[in-house]
Protein backbone atom coordinates (compact mmCIF):
# COMPACT_ATOMS: atom_id res chain seq x y z
CA UNK A 1 0.00 0.00 0.00
CA UNK A 2 1.05 3.61 -0.94
CA UNK A 3 1.37 6.55 1.93
CA UNK A 4 1.20 9.35 -0.32
CA UNK A 5 2.45 12.31 1.61
CA UNK A 6 -0.44 15.32 1.89
CA UNK A 7 0.51 19.20 0.56
CA UNK A 8 -1.37 21.89 2.55
CA UNK A 9 -1.40 24.42 -0.01
CA UNK A 10 -3.03 27.22 1.88
CA UNK A 11 -4.46 27.19 5.70
CA UNK A 12 -6.50 29.73 7.72
CA UNK A 13 -7.25 29.83 10.89
CA UNK A 14 -10.95 30.53 11.45
CA UNK A 15 -11.15 29.74 15.12
CA UNK A 16 -10.55 27.94 18.37
CA UNK A 17 -12.80 25.23 20.37
CA UNK A 18 -13.44 25.52 23.53
CA UNK A 19 -11.14 22.61 24.39
CA UNK A 20 -7.85 24.58 22.38
CA UNK A 21 -8.01 22.93 19.45
CA UNK A 22 -7.62 25.32 16.15
CA UNK A 23 -10.51 25.59 13.57
CA UNK A 24 -8.95 25.57 10.03
CA UNK A 25 -9.78 25.78 6.57
CA UNK A 26 -7.00 24.14 4.31
CA UNK A 27 -6.69 22.76 0.96
CA UNK A 28 -4.79 19.95 0.76
CA UNK A 29 -3.74 17.81 -1.83
CA UNK A 30 -2.39 14.27 -2.12
CA UNK A 31 1.16 13.64 -3.49
CA UNK A 32 3.39 10.99 -5.51
CA UNK A 33 5.93 11.36 -3.02
CA UNK A 34 5.17 8.18 -0.74
CA UNK A 35 5.79 5.64 1.67
CA UNK A 36 5.45 1.91 1.51
CA UNK A 37 3.66 -0.25 3.95
CA UNK A 38 3.77 -4.16 2.61
CA UNK A 39 1.98 -6.26 4.92
CA UNK A 40 2.42 -10.24 5.79
CA UNK A 41 1.12 -12.85 8.32
CA UNK A 42 1.99 -12.31 12.10
CA UNK A 43 2.73 -9.14 14.19
CA UNK A 44 5.20 -6.45 14.13
CA UNK A 45 6.36 -3.40 12.88
CA UNK A 46 9.36 -2.50 10.98
CA UNK A 47 10.56 0.07 9.57
CA UNK A 48 13.57 1.00 6.85
CA UNK A 49 14.48 4.85 6.85
CA UNK A 50 14.75 5.38 3.10
CA UNK A 51 14.54 9.53 3.84
CA UNK A 52 17.39 10.74 1.53
CA UNK A 53 18.79 13.75 3.40
CA UNK A 54 20.69 15.99 0.76
CA UNK A 55 24.14 17.37 2.76
CA UNK A 56 25.21 17.63 6.16
CA UNK A 57 23.15 14.38 6.99
CA UNK A 58 19.82 14.30 9.23
CA UNK A 59 21.64 14.63 12.78
CA UNK A 60 18.73 16.94 14.00
CA UNK A 61 16.17 15.05 12.27
CA UNK A 62 13.21 13.76 14.06
CA UNK A 63 13.45 10.03 15.29
CA UNK A 64 11.37 7.23 13.52
CA UNK A 65 11.41 5.39 16.73
CA UNK A 66 8.86 6.67 18.60
CA UNK A 67 7.37 3.99 21.24
CA UNK A 68 5.86 1.06 19.60
CA UNK A 69 2.37 1.92 21.09
CA UNK A 70 2.25 5.74 19.96
CA UNK A 71 3.32 4.39 16.09
CA UNK A 72 0.36 5.36 14.17
CA UNK A 73 0.31 2.14 11.93
CA UNK A 74 0.29 0.40 15.27
CA UNK A 75 -2.58 2.25 16.74
CA UNK A 76 -4.55 1.99 12.99
CA UNK A 77 -4.19 -1.75 13.35
CA UNK A 78 -5.66 -1.90 16.70
CA UNK A 79 -8.32 0.75 16.07
CA UNK A 80 -9.62 -2.23 13.23
CA UNK A 81 -8.70 -5.14 15.15
CA UNK A 82 -6.70 -6.31 12.56
CA UNK A 83 -3.05 -7.85 12.95
CA UNK A 84 -0.26 -8.06 10.37
CA UNK A 85 3.47 -7.68 10.10
CA UNK A 86 4.08 -4.39 8.71
CA UNK A 87 7.23 -3.51 6.65
CA UNK A 88 6.93 0.63 6.31
CA UNK A 89 9.49 2.01 3.71
CA UNK A 90 9.66 5.63 5.29
CA UNK A 91 10.31 8.26 2.56
CA UNK A 92 8.12 11.51 3.63
CA UNK A 93 10.47 12.59 6.26
CA UNK A 94 9.67 12.98 9.93
CA UNK A 95 8.58 16.63 10.90
CA UNK A 96 8.28 17.81 7.66
CA UNK A 97 4.07 19.13 8.18
CA UNK A 98 3.45 16.31 5.28
CA UNK A 99 1.39 14.35 7.21
CA UNK A 100 3.79 11.36 6.77
CA UNK A 101 2.56 9.51 9.88
CA UNK A 102 -0.96 10.56 9.30
CA UNK A 103 -0.47 9.11 5.56
CA UNK A 104 0.74 5.50 7.33
CA UNK A 105 -2.33 5.38 9.03
CA UNK A 106 -4.35 5.73 6.35
CA UNK A 107 -3.04 3.54 4.24
CA UNK A 108 -3.85 0.86 7.03
CA UNK A 109 -7.19 1.67 6.96
CA UNK A 110 -7.43 1.38 3.34
CA UNK A 111 -5.84 -1.91 3.29
CA UNK A 112 -8.45 -2.88 5.94
CA UNK A 113 -11.09 -1.95 3.60
CA UNK A 114 -12.05 1.15 6.08
CA UNK A 115 -13.40 4.50 4.35
CA UNK A 116 -14.91 6.33 7.65
CA UNK A 117 -13.48 9.44 7.83
CA UNK A 118 -15.23 9.80 11.51
CA UNK A 119 -13.38 6.65 12.92
CA UNK A 120 -10.20 7.50 11.11
CA UNK A 121 -10.52 11.23 12.87
CA UNK A 122 -9.82 9.20 16.07
CA UNK A 123 -6.16 8.84 15.04
CA UNK A 124 -5.39 12.40 14.19
CA UNK A 125 -6.33 15.71 12.49
CA UNK A 126 -4.71 14.46 9.09
CA UNK A 127 -6.02 11.35 9.04
CA UNK A 128 -9.67 11.86 7.22
CA UNK A 129 -7.78 13.83 4.54
CA UNK A 130 -5.35 10.99 3.92
CA UNK A 131 -7.75 8.57 4.12
CA UNK A 132 -9.70 10.65 1.32
CA UNK A 133 -6.96 11.64 -0.69
CA UNK A 134 -7.52 13.60 -3.75
CA UNK A 135 -7.94 17.33 -3.60
CA UNK A 136 -10.50 18.65 -0.69
CA UNK A 137 -11.48 21.76 1.56
CA UNK A 138 -9.99 20.55 4.71
CA UNK A 139 -12.30 22.20 7.67
CA UNK A 140 -13.19 21.88 11.77
CA UNK A 141 -10.18 20.27 13.38
CA UNK A 142 -9.50 18.16 10.30
CA UNK A 143 -12.30 16.14 10.59
CA UNK A 144 -14.44 17.77 8.11
CA UNK A 145 -13.42 16.64 3.99
CA UNK A 146 -15.14 17.73 0.96
CA UNK A 147 -13.91 16.42 -2.14
CA UNK A 148 -12.83 19.26 -4.78
CA UNK A 149 -11.83 18.54 -8.30
CA UNK A 150 -8.65 17.68 -8.70
CA UNK A 151 -5.33 19.97 -9.91
CA UNK A 152 -2.50 19.35 -11.84
CA UNK A 153 0.51 20.50 -9.78
CA UNK A 154 4.35 20.35 -9.33
CA UNK A 155 5.95 21.35 -6.66
CA UNK A 156 9.93 21.25 -5.21
CA UNK A 157 9.70 20.46 -1.68
CA UNK A 158 12.88 21.23 0.25
CA UNK A 159 12.46 19.62 4.44
CA UNK A 160 15.05 21.45 6.58
CA UNK A 161 17.00 18.58 8.94
CA UNK A 162 15.05 19.53 11.97
CA UNK A 163 11.55 19.18 12.73
CA UNK A 164 8.98 21.73 14.29
CA UNK A 165 6.16 21.07 16.76
CA UNK A 166 2.89 21.25 15.66
CA UNK A 167 1.44 22.48 19.21
CA UNK A 168 4.20 25.04 19.79
CA UNK A 169 3.47 26.48 16.57
CA UNK A 170 -0.13 26.90 17.38
CA UNK A 171 0.61 28.14 20.56
CA UNK A 172 2.84 30.60 18.92
CA UNK A 173 0.26 31.37 16.46
CA UNK A 174 -1.94 32.55 19.88
CA UNK A 175 0.60 34.44 20.80
CA UNK A 176 1.46 36.07 17.55
CA UNK A 177 -1.29 36.12 14.56
CA UNK A 178 -1.45 35.54 11.28
CA UNK A 179 0.83 37.52 8.79
CA UNK A 180 -0.30 40.32 7.16
CA UNK A 181 -3.26 40.31 4.74
CA UNK A 182 -2.07 39.10 1.80
CA UNK A 183 1.33 38.44 2.36
CA UNK A 184 0.96 34.52 2.85
CA UNK A 185 -1.44 31.71 2.32
CA UNK A 186 -0.86 30.25 5.18
CA UNK A 187 -1.83 31.73 8.67
CA UNK A 188 0.76 29.69 10.56
CA UNK A 189 3.66 30.94 8.16
CA UNK A 190 4.35 33.93 10.98
CA UNK A 191 4.06 31.75 14.01
CA UNK A 192 6.49 28.70 12.87
CA UNK A 193 8.96 31.43 11.86
CA UNK A 194 8.44 32.26 15.62
CA UNK A 195 9.16 28.55 17.01
CA UNK A 196 11.77 27.86 14.50
CA UNK A 197 14.01 31.00 12.89
CA UNK A 198 16.10 28.68 11.14
CA UNK A 199 12.86 28.11 8.84
CA UNK A 200 13.86 31.78 7.46
CA UNK A 201 16.72 31.03 5.44
CA UNK A 202 15.68 27.60 4.22
CA UNK A 203 12.72 29.51 2.56
CA UNK A 204 14.87 32.13 1.17
CA UNK A 205 17.09 29.61 -0.40
CA UNK A 206 14.13 28.25 -1.92
CA UNK A 207 12.90 31.35 -3.36
CA UNK A 208 16.32 32.21 -4.55
CA UNK A 209 16.99 29.14 -6.51
CA UNK A 210 13.64 28.57 -7.85
CA UNK A 211 12.52 32.29 -8.93
CA UNK A 212 9.08 30.76 -7.37
CA UNK A 213 7.16 31.94 -4.60
CA UNK A 214 8.04 29.67 -1.19
CA UNK A 215 5.02 28.82 1.20
CA UNK A 216 5.06 26.57 3.88
CA UNK A 217 3.22 23.64 4.35
CA UNK A 218 0.75 23.04 7.38
CA UNK A 219 2.79 24.03 10.46
CA UNK A 220 6.39 23.26 8.91
CA UNK A 221 8.83 21.94 8.63
CA UNK A 222 8.77 22.05 4.45
CA UNK A 223 8.60 25.04 2.27
CA UNK A 224 7.31 24.20 -1.39
CA UNK A 225 7.09 26.16 -4.20
CA UNK A 226 4.92 25.61 -7.45
CA UNK A 227 6.12 26.27 -10.57
CA UNK A 228 6.80 24.58 -14.31
CA UNK A 229 6.99 21.10 -14.44
CA UNK A 230 9.28 20.76 -16.96
CA UNK A 231 11.60 23.08 -15.09
CA UNK A 232 11.38 21.43 -11.84
CA UNK A 233 13.53 18.89 -11.96
CA UNK A 234 16.30 21.59 -13.07
CA UNK A 235 15.71 23.48 -10.05
CA UNK A 236 15.70 20.67 -7.14
CA UNK A 237 19.01 19.76 -9.17
CA UNK A 238 20.27 23.49 -8.37
CA UNK A 239 18.60 23.73 -4.79
CA UNK A 240 20.76 20.30 -3.99
CA UNK A 241 23.74 22.03 -5.22
CA UNK A 242 23.50 25.25 -3.15
CA UNK A 243 22.35 23.26 0.22
CA UNK A 244 25.42 21.56 0.00
CA UNK A 245 27.15 24.56 -0.55
CA UNK A 246 25.49 26.19 2.37
CA UNK A 247 27.05 23.65 4.65
CA UNK A 248 23.18 22.81 5.47
CA UNK A 249 21.23 19.46 5.09
CA UNK A 250 17.54 19.03 4.16
CA UNK A 251 15.44 16.99 2.06
CA UNK A 252 14.51 17.80 -1.92
CA UNK A 253 11.75 16.12 -3.52
CA UNK A 254 10.00 17.02 -7.01
CA UNK A 255 6.51 15.54 -6.45
CA UNK A 256 3.26 16.49 -8.33
CA UNK A 257 -0.69 16.27 -7.33
CA UNK A 258 -2.64 12.40 -7.41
Amino acid sequence: MLAPAKLTRSLRVTGRRPDGYHLIAAEMVALDFADELEFSAGDGLEVVDAVHWVGAGGADSVPFDVPIEENLVVRALELVGRRAHVRLVKRIPPGAGLGGGSADAAAVLRWAGIEDLALAARLGADVPFCLAGGRAMVQGVGEVVDSLDPVEVTVVLLTPSFGVSTAAVYAAFDEVGAPPPGSSTNDLEKAALAVEPRLARFRDLLGEVSRWQPSLAGSGATWFAEGASHAASSVAGDLREAIVSEGMSAVVEVARTV
